[in-house]
Parts: structure tokens; sequence; C-alpha cells
């Protein structure tokens, strides 16, 4: 689950983790009145669930207060566009924070190494807006230190981080503090990662954390019923909150053409045959294993809710799904929903003579193997 930063630093906040001043709101007068707090200089900073905003024109400086409101009205209700995210959101809120000079900026992150099977503090001299570039020009100055399950984090091993990382020996004692306080923050919040970028170093040799990311691990959420409260699903994308309500794993990529398949991997791999036939893939669906007709029917009707979408793949390998409940969906679905859109199927595995005899008659395009179906696919979509 994803939180706002407003609601990060409230969290970091309470685990004595230094953020700067700030309060949250939806109104242009109190977005003033904030700034005025502040002597008129502040950040304004839209909350949406999604990476790059800053390039997007969702985070603003400004030298007075009347600037804050001014921005604060043209960012509200606008949508913002990134690279990480195609689809856009749009700003319900924003954050105004206190204008801070920054000197230096570091990057700090503790989340899960899953290749580790540990927990990993993550550390860079190199923070900011750029830490993606950073990971493949400079992948050196990025320093990672797995906590042990056992024994926890020791301060020398959090001193010999700093060092190995290049930090300027003058900021080691505040940032160690800092890095002991997120991983405080990471366990007891059960997250799945926490996130400050930029960490900043201010003239007068302050650190704190200028930007905040928390994810709560959603399987923690019933213990962590302060946090579930807090779910805003207005402010993820549209579809993905719809898909989370009935309980299908979707997420939005931006493409053309809709894609539904049965298991991660073979999700993953469907993804890669659109690409390499010269299409782009609008969205990752996994119906999952043993799926009943009507899971197929609904996951059939939240890809069509992308008004991007100018065709559907569907690549069912089946196992414990039965072939023939997918073209059960499939025929539903077709029943149901007005499908405006070419639909290539390719199912193969358990029942699937008997799925493909149900569509026998349908106006949907049979494909052998996942290559045929995604060059299919991208053609029909041309």
């Amino acid at each position: 689950m994803k939180l706002h930063e407003y609601q990060a630093k409230e969290i970091l906040d309470r685990y004595a983790v230094p953020t700067q001043r700030g309060r949250v709101t939806s109104d242009p007068a109190e977005a003033r009145r904030i700034a005025e707090e502040f002597g008129g200089k502040a950040v304004v900073k839209a909350q949406v669930h999604m990476g790059g905003r800053g390039k997007a024109g969702g985070v603003k400086l400004v030298q007075t207060a009347e600037d804050a409101e001014k921005e604060t009205r043209e960012m509200l209700g606008k949508r913002l566009v990134s690279i990480q995210n195609p689809a856009g959101m749009v700003v319900e809120k924003v954050l105004v924070t206190e204008l801070i000079d920054i000197a230096k900026e570091y990057y700090v992150a503790v989340t899960l190494d899953r290749a580790a099977q540990k927990d990993v503090v993550i550390l860079s001299r190199k923070g900011g807006v750029d830490i993606e570039e950073v990971a493949h020009s400079d992948p050196a100055a990025i320093i990672r230190l797995h906590i042990d399950p056992a024994w926890g984090l020791d301060d020398f091993q959090v001193r010999n981080l700093l060092r190995e990382a290049g930090i300027d020996e003058v900021d080691h004692r505040q940032l160690g503090a800092l890095i002991k306080g997120l991983v405080k923050v990471y366990y007891g919040v059960d997250a799945s990662m926490v996130e400050v970028n930029p960490c900043a170093v201010t003239p007068e040799g302050k650190v704190l954390a200028a930007d905040a990311k928390v994810l709560i691990d959603d399987n923690a959420l019933y213990r962590q019923k302060e946090f579930a409260a807090l779910q805003d699903e207005s402010a993820d994308d549209p579809i993905e909150a719809e898909a989370h309500r009935r309980g299908i794993a979707y997420v939005r990529l931006g493409g053309h053409v809709g894609v539904i398949g049965n298991g991660a991997g073979l999700v993953m791999c469907t993804l890669d045959e659109v690409a390499r036939a010269g299409g782009k893939a609008s969205n990752f669906l996994d119906i999952g294993g043993g799926a009943q007709a009507d899971q197929v029917r609904k996951s059939v009707e939240l890809v069509l809710m992308d008004e991007n979408v100018r065709g559907l793949l569907i690549n069912i390998f089946g196992g414990i799904t039965r072939c023939d409940e997918v073209a059960k969906g499939i025929l539903e679905a077709m029943s149901s929903l007005s499908i405006r859109v070419p639909v290539v199927l390719r199912l193969e595995g358990t029942r699937a003579a008997e799925g493909l005899a149900l569509l026998e008659g349908s106006k949907i395009t049979g494909a052998a193997t996942m290559q045929e179906a995604a060059q299919k696919i991208v053609a029909l979509c041309a």
C-alpha cells in the first residue's frame, strides 16, 4: 500500500527522523496561510502516487505566500503525466513545506533484497531526482548493506557503510542516526520500502528527510489497521484501484495492446513478445491459477476500461486453470460487453480442446503459439 509524502513524513516524525515543517491541504487559501507561517518561502508539492512528479510539474518553489496560493490553485485538479506513469494522476491535495537551502543531497532507502533474502539499506552520496540515472551511469556510487535477520543493524556496520559510500565525515553522526531511524520505521510499520530522496544537508549542516516514500506491505494491513484506514484509492490509477477491489493482479503500462494471461511469468513473457512484434502492452494482468469464468469476464472488462486499448491478447497455458472455464469467461464477456477491438487467443493445456470447441463461430482470432499470437494482435492493432 502506497502512502502519500505527507503521510510518510508523519510516520518519520513519530520515529524522530527529522523532516522540514509542512502541512497538507486542498484549499489554495489555506496554502497561502501555511506559506505565511514560513515567511512566504515554501515548496508546493502535489500529493500523487507517482514517480517523476517534479519533472511533471508537481513540485513548485515559491518565494511569497501569494505565489503558494496561485500554484496550489493551478495544481489542484491538474493531471500530472510522467515517464513512470504515462496514464497520469489527478492532483487532489498538496503538501506545503518550508523552503530550505540544500548544500548536499544523499539517497537513503531500506527495502527487501529478494535475491539475498534479506532486508537491505541502500545509500548513495548522489541523491536527487536523477538517482535512476546514477544507478546506470555510476553503479559504484550506490552502496548496499544487508541486515542480518538475527542480529539486526550494528553501529559499526552503519559507520562502515557511510565510509564506503564516500559520505562527508561531518555528516556521519546525523546521517547514521537517520539511517537507524529509517530501519526502525521499516520494521515498525511493516513496510516493504522506506525511501528518502533527497536526504538533504542544509548549509548549516542539518541533515533531514526533504522527501519521503513509504510502502506498507499489503499482507501486514491486518495488524496495521491505522494505515489501512489511510488507503486513498482515489489518488491511484482508477483502473488499478478497480482491479484492487476485484482482487485482480493488474498494472497499467500505457501501451495499446491489452494482455491477459495466467501466471506472472507467462504474462511477462507475453509482454516481451508483444514488444518484440513491434507493439506496446497496455497492461499486465494475471488471472492466476484456477480462474473461473466470472474472473475471466471481469478481467476482460477491466482491461477494456483503458480507452487506449486497440486490441486484446489472451495467452493461457492451462495447468490448474481449465481452458474451458477461460473460454466460458471470454464468451460471457463477448455477450455482456461491447467489445469493439480485435481479440487474439492462444489456448493450450488442460481441456484446451473443449475450450476451443466452445469458441467455434466466435469473432476471436486463434493462435497456436505465444509468438504467433503477439504478431497477430500487433498487426490487427496497426
